[in-house]
């Protein structure tokens, strides 16, 4: 084959063969999110994201760029900002729909808060079409046609870091608090490629939203010849120029769709083109059909060296067992039989000069043939990525000799990174004899360096087969239903079906502890409370009584009115609303903080924009919402207090309002409740007369509650209207 000419074979080992009029690696995350945020600023007439995940809370800008920055920084802001600014343009949003397995970390009600964040011209869908086990794994932007990022990196939380990789940083901070570095890589391109992207976007988009096709802009900038596109990010000047690509996919099985290896095909291929060096950096390394060439054609080639960096320790049980496990397998099929010092399995780490440490985790998905192929991509290299997840791989070919010394320039960028070396030094060593050896002399001391895995000190694969095929398998985790002579495979639960599940089991779980408590408890009766309290009356534990009745009774839900009226039947129209409304309170207090609890372990983001919207009626209404509340019979008592707890709203502003909506009425279901135990004692004319008034007067209270209610809400919303048009004008 000519030096000239490439080893792609469209059809087989990738889709199209295509050009990138201009191209440049993106590495880490703060370089990523700062060409996003500046070619989105730019976007006229369309923007496609899609992505495993596409999280509405991330800011792109941080420090002084964020500071300096007219448009907004959190994606959603400048999504909405961008397509307020101009009507015309519309956003394509589509992310991965299946995500409980990362409950902990991703936006679970995705489409409702993109819905409610941005206008109509910015539109979402949850991919729900791959099958049963697989994953929406393709990160790709493409920007007015003219420009695609494409790579390892999605929009989405824990991914965000410096090139520095600093020990510590306040800007890594995610859902589970500070997490540790984090590395990857994305390119960003224009030219004739786009055109293609832009045509794998679309499709992707018409598998999953009930639309038109969309056509691909006809005036497009994206010629070989065309300069570089307004929407580019100026800040990043491209390495290579008019350099031959192609694109390889993985696509699974799917509803009339047929599976799509390329990715797979493609690796092999190239692996079988080497002669120097193979870089490879990535996430996982559990692929064995890799490790098998990777050893065949270091036999072949006794010159070969492979160098490949990944992560240090791995997450969860799952994640150790399914890649950590199968690393020690692909390690010892790339060693056997071959010189060990033409091989390195390395991660990179830092001890600093205070002594702290820190494992740079590894995300991106890399691959450097000498200085002839570049791959930057979405597939690791696993089962799942070869066979199962959606992924879109980016081949770079070096046709010139330019675009060759600029290959080898990035594998040579990456591993000064993490070796704490300088470029030019690193390159020296990359002409050596043997490069994967002296990478690893010589490093500097409180810098990032390069040590060679050791993964048996994480596991003894004892329970490799079981997490290995529910993590990383080749097919998907249930069989294809046929019918009628059509195979159709079973698909990942929708969001939606998950949500309903759970809400389905925690709603009969609660029911059946309540059934439970009700036959259980001997005492919890109307009748038994009566005689419970009655036995207290006139001592000096009257007072902890009613405090130990509401305290119980509002943790098994029983109903607070019955509470109340017992409790005036017994201690008179007098003391009988003063210890209920303490009752009450001591009550509210000790649920509002349950639901405290029960908000940081995720109820607020199971509940989504429907416990955002009661926290937000709760915030805007404070004292006077509660108070309003508690006088309307609209919800359980104890479901309000734990509601309560989840939203906003602070304790003390929740007491008082509880106080003033519960107390007035609770003086009138003293009369009620006294009315009942005299009319029992002694009937008269009169005693009835205390009860038809009481429970009047209680009717005219919610009644007063409600129209209060309305017009200070009407107020309220008036008077922050008129605040608006002063702040306008």
């Amino acid at each position: 084959m000519s030096a000239n000419s490439s080893i792609f074979k469209q059809g087989e080992n990738c889709w199209v063969t295509s050009t990138a009029s201009y191209a440049t690696p993106l590495i880490d995350c703060a370089n990523y999110y700062k060409a996003l945020h500046a070619s989105i600023v730019k976007a006229k007439h369309s923007i496609f994201i899609v992505g495993w995940d596409i999280d509405s809370r991330i800011r792109l800008l941080r420090g002084d760029e964020e500071e300096q920055s007219e448009a907004p920084s959190v994606i959603s802001d400048l999504l909405a900002w961008k397509a307020e600014q101009n009507p015309e343009l519309k956003i394509y949003l589509l992310r991965w729909d299946s995500s409980l397995a990362f409950f902990a970390q991703r936006e679970l009600w995705a489409k409702e808060v993109w819905d409610e964040k941005t206008p109509d011209n910015v539109e979402t869908v949850l991919d729900d079409t791959i099958p049963m086990g697989g994953s929406q794994h393709q990160k790709i932007v493409v920007i007015d046609d003219e420009v695609v990022f494409s790579g390892g990196m999605d929009v989405s939380t824990n991914r965000w870091d410096t090139r520095d990789h600093p020990v510590e940083s306040e800007e890594r901070n995610g859902p589970e608090g500070e997490y540790a570095p984090l590395h990857d890589v994305q390119m960003v391109a224009a030219g004739p490629v786009v055109k293609d992207f832009a045509e794998l976007v679309r499709w992707r988009w018409l598998r999953v939203a009930e639309t038109q096709p969309i056509a691909i802009r006809e005036d497009a900038k994206n010629a070989l010849d065309s300069p570089l596109p307004e929407a580019w990010p100026q800040m990043f000047d491209p390495w290579f120029e008019k350099i031959d690509c192609a694109l390889a996919r993985t696509i699974p099985f799917m509803d009339e769709v047929e599976p799509v290896q390329e990715v797979r095909h493609i690796l092999l291929d190239l692996i079988n083109e080497a002669e120097n060096v193979i870089f490879i950096e990535n996430q996982f390394t559990s692929r064995q059909e890799i490790a098998e060439a990777l050893n065949r054609r270091m036999k072949a080639c006794p010159s070969l060296h492979i160098i490949v960096v990944s992560s240090y320790e791995p997450k969860g049980k799952f994640e150790c067992e399914a890649f950590w496990a199968s690393r020690i397998d692909f390690k010892k099929i790339l060693e056997k039989d071959v010189d060990p010092s033409r091989i390195i399995m390395t991660y990179s780490s830092i001890e600093d000069q205070k002594g702290r440490k820190a494992y740079k985790r590894i995300h991106s998905k890399v691959m450097s043939i000498d200085d002839k192929y570049l791959v930057i991509g979405s597939s690791n290299l696993s089962n799942r990525s070869m066979t199962l997840d959606t992924e879109i791989d980016t081949v770079f070919f070096g046709n010139t000799p330019e675009n060759s010394r600029q290959i080898a320039r990035v594998r040579d960028d990456l591993l000064a990174e993490h070796t704490g070396r300088e470029l030019d030094a690193v390159s020296e060593l990359m002409k050596s004899e043997n490069p994967a050896k002296a990478l690893m002399e010589g490093q500097i001391a409180h810098g990032y360096v390069l040590t060679e895995i050791h993964d048996e000190v994480f596991t003894d694969q004892s329970g490799i087969n079981f997490f290995r095929s529910l993590s990383d398998p080749e097919e998907p985790l249930m069989p294809a239903i046929s019918a009628f002579g059509n195979a159709t495979p079973l698909r990942n639960p929708r969001r939606r079906t998950i949500m309903i599940g759970i809400g389905v089991i925690a709603l009969a779980i609660f029911a059946g502890l309540l059934i439970l408590a009700t036959n259980s408890i001997s005492w919890l009766s109307t009748e038994n409370i009566n005689a419970f309290l009655e036995k207290s009356r006139g001592t000096y534990f009257a007072l902890p009584t009613v405090l130990l009745v509401y305290l119980v009774g509002g943790f098994v839900f029983f109903p607070v009115t019955v509470m109340s009226l017992a409790v005036a039947a017994i201690f008179g129209p007098v003391w009988g609303p003063i210890y209920g409304i303490m009752g009450a309170l001591l009550s509210s207090a000790c649920m509002f903080g349950l639901g405290i609890l029960a908000g940081n372990a995720g109820l607020k983001k199971l509940g989504g924009p429907k416990i955002e919207a009661v926290d937000e009626k709760f915030r805007n209404s404070g004292i006077v919402g509660v108070a309003a509340i508690r006088m309307l019979p609209i919800a359980p008592f104890s479901l309000v207090n734990l509601v309560a707890g989840v939203s906003s709203i602070g304790l003390l502003p929740f007491l008082v309002g509880t106080f003033l909506g519960m107390f007035p009425p609770m003086i009138a279901k003293g009369l009620v409740g006294d009315s009942i135990t005299q009319i029992f004692r002694n009937p008269s004319p009169e005693t009835i007369g205390y009860l038809v008034g009481g429970i009047v007067l209680w009717g005219l209270m919610i009644w007063g509650s409600q129209k209060f209610a309305k017009y200070y809400q009407k107020r309220k919303e008036k008077q922050k209207a008129e605040g608006e048009e002063c702040a306008v004008s």
